[in-house]
Protein backbone atom coordinates (compact mmCIF):
# COMPACT_ATOMS: atom_id res chain seq x y z
CA UNK A 1 0.00 0.00 0.00
CA UNK A 2 1.66 3.48 -0.85
CA UNK A 3 2.31 5.64 1.73
CA UNK A 4 0.10 8.85 1.74
CA UNK A 5 2.77 10.96 3.42
CA UNK A 6 4.23 14.06 1.97
CA UNK A 7 6.57 16.30 4.13
CA UNK A 8 6.65 19.80 2.60
CA UNK A 9 9.33 22.51 3.25
CA UNK A 10 9.21 26.12 3.50
CA UNK A 11 12.50 27.85 3.03
CA UNK A 12 13.14 31.81 3.01
CA UNK A 13 12.66 32.39 -0.36
CA UNK A 14 10.46 34.40 -1.96
CA UNK A 15 7.20 32.54 -3.15
CA UNK A 16 5.90 31.44 0.67
CA UNK A 17 2.71 31.44 -1.47
CA UNK A 18 3.30 28.24 -3.25
CA UNK A 19 4.32 26.20 0.03
CA UNK A 20 0.73 27.49 1.51
CA UNK A 21 -1.44 26.92 -1.30
CA UNK A 22 -0.09 22.93 -2.17
CA UNK A 23 -0.83 22.79 2.38
CA UNK A 24 -3.95 24.33 1.54
CA UNK A 25 -5.02 21.47 -1.70
CA UNK A 26 -3.33 19.10 0.15
CA UNK A 27 -5.68 19.49 3.82
CA UNK A 28 -8.65 18.41 1.16
CA UNK A 29 -6.66 15.50 -0.42
CA UNK A 30 -5.50 11.97 1.29
CA UNK A 31 -2.67 13.00 2.16
CA UNK A 32 -0.90 13.57 5.15
CA UNK A 33 1.26 17.14 5.59
CA UNK A 34 4.74 16.76 7.53
CA UNK A 35 5.82 20.66 7.81
CA UNK A 36 8.82 22.41 8.57
CA UNK A 37 8.83 25.98 7.92
CA UNK A 38 13.01 27.46 8.11
CA UNK A 39 13.47 30.43 10.33
CA UNK A 40 13.81 32.92 7.39
CA UNK A 41 10.78 31.63 6.03
CA UNK A 42 8.56 32.66 9.34
CA UNK A 43 10.06 36.26 8.48
CA UNK A 44 9.41 35.87 4.35
CA UNK A 45 5.76 35.16 5.61
CA UNK A 46 5.48 38.25 7.15
CA UNK A 47 6.45 40.10 3.94
CA UNK A 48 4.77 38.35 1.28
CA UNK A 49 1.45 36.93 2.93
CA UNK A 50 -1.84 38.28 5.31
CA UNK A 51 -0.91 35.06 7.29
CA UNK A 52 0.38 34.32 10.93
CA UNK A 53 3.06 31.30 11.35
CA UNK A 54 0.33 29.47 13.20
CA UNK A 55 -2.19 29.41 10.72
CA UNK A 56 0.45 28.42 8.46
CA UNK A 57 1.12 25.66 10.66
CA UNK A 58 -2.52 25.10 11.13
CA UNK A 59 -3.06 23.62 7.47
CA UNK A 60 -0.52 20.89 8.20
CA UNK A 61 -1.16 17.65 10.30
CA UNK A 62 1.70 17.94 11.60
CA UNK A 63 4.31 20.46 12.21
CA UNK A 64 7.79 20.37 13.12
CA UNK A 65 10.85 23.13 14.22
CA UNK A 66 13.42 23.66 11.92
CA UNK A 67 15.63 23.03 14.77
CA UNK A 68 14.74 19.90 15.71
CA UNK A 69 16.78 17.58 14.26
CA UNK A 70 16.24 14.60 15.86
CA UNK A 71 12.50 14.45 14.87
CA UNK A 72 11.06 11.67 13.35
CA UNK A 73 11.17 13.01 9.91
CA UNK A 74 15.38 13.15 10.27
CA UNK A 75 15.31 9.45 9.87
CA UNK A 76 14.22 6.86 6.91
CA UNK A 77 12.60 4.63 9.03
CA UNK A 78 9.71 7.29 8.69
CA UNK A 79 8.12 6.77 5.76
CA UNK A 80 6.73 8.76 3.24
CA UNK A 81 5.79 9.81 -0.89
CA UNK A 82 8.76 12.44 -0.38
CA UNK A 83 9.43 16.14 0.20
CA UNK A 84 8.45 19.29 -1.88
CA UNK A 85 10.21 22.73 -0.81
CA UNK A 86 8.20 25.12 -1.98
CA UNK A 87 10.31 27.32 -2.18
CA UNK A 88 13.25 26.44 -2.05
CA UNK A 89 15.92 28.79 -1.43
CA UNK A 90 19.95 28.40 -2.85
CA UNK A 91 21.05 28.00 0.89
CA UNK A 92 18.52 25.59 1.35
CA UNK A 93 19.22 23.54 -2.16
CA UNK A 94 23.03 24.23 -1.28
CA UNK A 95 22.81 22.65 2.35
CA UNK A 96 21.03 19.48 0.38
CA UNK A 97 23.20 18.96 -2.36
CA UNK A 98 26.64 19.08 -0.13
CA UNK A 99 24.71 16.66 2.69
CA UNK A 100 25.86 19.02 5.02
CA UNK A 101 22.60 19.82 7.14
CA UNK A 102 22.19 22.34 9.46
CA UNK A 103 18.38 22.16 10.12
CA UNK A 104 15.29 19.80 9.77
CA UNK A 105 14.70 21.02 6.59
CA UNK A 106 17.92 20.35 4.66
CA UNK A 107 17.94 16.95 7.09
CA UNK A 108 14.53 15.69 6.10
CA UNK A 109 15.53 16.59 2.28
CA UNK A 110 18.98 14.44 2.79
CA UNK A 111 17.74 11.60 3.91
CA UNK A 112 14.39 11.56 1.51
CA UNK A 113 17.46 11.85 -1.06
CA UNK A 114 19.44 8.34 0.47
CA UNK A 115 16.10 6.40 0.80
CA UNK A 116 15.26 7.00 -3.23
CA UNK A 117 12.41 8.90 -2.86
CA UNK A 118 10.79 11.85 -4.72
CA UNK A 119 12.16 15.24 -3.89
CA UNK A 120 10.70 18.51 -5.66
CA UNK A 121 12.70 21.53 -5.18
CA UNK A 122 11.03 24.52 -6.09
CA UNK A 123 13.84 26.96 -6.53
CA UNK A 124 13.02 30.68 -6.33
CA UNK A 125 16.43 32.50 -7.68
CA UNK A 126 16.93 34.34 -11.10
CA UNK A 127 19.02 35.04 -12.80
CA UNK A 128 21.50 31.96 -12.17
CA UNK A 129 25.18 31.88 -12.05
CA UNK A 130 27.22 28.52 -12.50
CA UNK A 131 27.53 27.59 -9.20
CA UNK A 132 23.45 27.58 -8.61
CA UNK A 133 23.43 25.45 -12.11
CA UNK A 134 26.12 23.43 -11.17
CA UNK A 135 24.65 22.53 -7.73
CA UNK A 136 20.91 22.33 -9.35
CA UNK A 137 22.89 19.61 -11.84
CA UNK A 138 24.23 17.76 -9.43
CA UNK A 139 20.83 17.80 -7.22
CA UNK A 140 19.29 16.03 -10.22
CA UNK A 141 21.86 13.83 -10.46
CA UNK A 142 21.32 12.22 -7.10
CA UNK A 143 17.64 11.77 -8.13
CA UNK A 144 15.67 15.35 -6.61
CA UNK A 145 13.67 17.43 -9.43
CA UNK A 146 14.40 20.68 -10.11
CA UNK A 147 11.05 22.40 -10.73
CA UNK A 148 11.44 26.30 -10.63
CA UNK A 149 7.73 27.76 -10.36
CA UNK A 150 7.39 28.75 -14.26
CA UNK A 151 3.97 29.92 -15.10
CA UNK A 152 2.47 27.65 -17.91
CA UNK A 153 0.89 30.58 -20.20
CA UNK A 154 -1.03 27.93 -22.16
CA UNK A 155 -3.36 27.34 -19.08
CA UNK A 156 -4.23 31.07 -20.29
CA UNK A 157 -4.38 32.24 -16.05
CA UNK A 158 -6.97 34.75 -15.44
CA UNK A 159 -5.45 35.87 -12.28
CA UNK A 160 -2.18 35.24 -9.87
CA UNK A 161 -4.49 32.91 -7.98
CA UNK A 162 -4.87 30.62 -11.08
CA UNK A 163 -0.94 30.70 -12.03
CA UNK A 164 -0.75 29.85 -8.59
CA UNK A 165 -2.76 26.34 -8.22
CA UNK A 166 -2.01 25.57 -12.10
CA UNK A 167 2.08 25.69 -10.94
CA UNK A 168 1.39 23.92 -7.39
CA UNK A 169 -0.93 21.05 -9.21
CA UNK A 170 1.68 20.76 -11.41
CA UNK A 171 4.24 20.40 -8.74
CA UNK A 172 1.83 17.66 -6.96
CA UNK A 173 1.24 15.64 -10.43
CA UNK A 174 5.21 15.03 -9.93
CA UNK A 175 3.83 13.18 -6.63
CA UNK A 176 1.01 11.06 -8.74
CA UNK A 177 -1.18 13.84 -6.81
CA UNK A 178 -4.20 14.73 -9.63
CA UNK A 179 -5.76 18.03 -8.27
CA UNK A 180 -8.43 19.51 -10.21
CA UNK A 181 -6.34 22.77 -10.51
CA UNK A 182 -4.44 21.75 -13.91
CA UNK A 183 -5.57 22.74 -16.85
CA UNK A 184 -4.58 19.77 -19.13
CA UNK A 185 -2.19 20.46 -22.56
CA UNK A 186 -4.82 19.72 -25.54
CA UNK A 187 -2.98 19.04 -28.83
Amino acid sequence: MRCKKLIIGISGASGICYGVRALEILRDLDVETHLIMSRSAKITLAYEMDLKVSQVEALADHTYASEDIGAALSSGSFQTMGMLIAPCSVRSMSEINTGVTSSLLSRAADVVLKERRRLVLMVRETPLHSGHLKTMASLADMGAIIAPPVPAMYAEPKDLQEMIDHTVGRVLDLFDIDTDYVKRWKS
